[in-house]
Order: structure tokens, then C-alpha cells, then sequence
């Protein structure tokens, strides 16, 4: 009877016993995307500045060029 109830508690408490560890997870993978989405925003800011450039010296050439200045 003993080993019954032995085999028993085993088997209930496998399940739990082999499951992982959770704990955190959700806060890792919030982490990431945050970290994720500022690179995002980062690599945008930095196209932004080169696409502001690029069109601010070529709208001054433009109007140096219709202007004679």
C-alpha cells in the first residue's frame, strides 16, 4: 500500500516537477522588443537626417541655380 501511494504522489508530481521555470519571461522578452524597437527608431532617425540633408542641399542648389546667386 505504501508503494502505491508513493507511485502515486510520483505521478502527480512529475508534471510539475518538469515544467520550467517561468518566472521573468515576460519581463526578458519586453526587454527585447523595447531594445528592438529603439534600434528601429534609431536606423529611421539616422535615414531621416540623410534624406533632410540630401534634400536641403539640393533645394539650395536649385535656387542658387534659378536665382544667378
Amino acid at each position: 500500500m505504501q508503494f502505491a501511494l508513493r507511485a502515486y504522489v510520483w505521478a502527480r508530481t512529475l508534471p510539475t516537477a518538469l515544467r520550467r521555470d517561468e518566472a521573468g519571461e515576460g519581463v526578458i522578452s519586453t526587454a527585447i522588443a523595447v531594445l528592438i524597437m529603439a534600434a528601429l527608431g534609431a536606423a529611421m532617425w539616422v535615414g531621416f537626417q540623410a534624406l533632410w540633408d540630401n534634400t536641403n542641399q539640393r533645394t539650395t542648389e536649385q535656387i542658387n541655380t534659378i536665382g544667378g546667386g
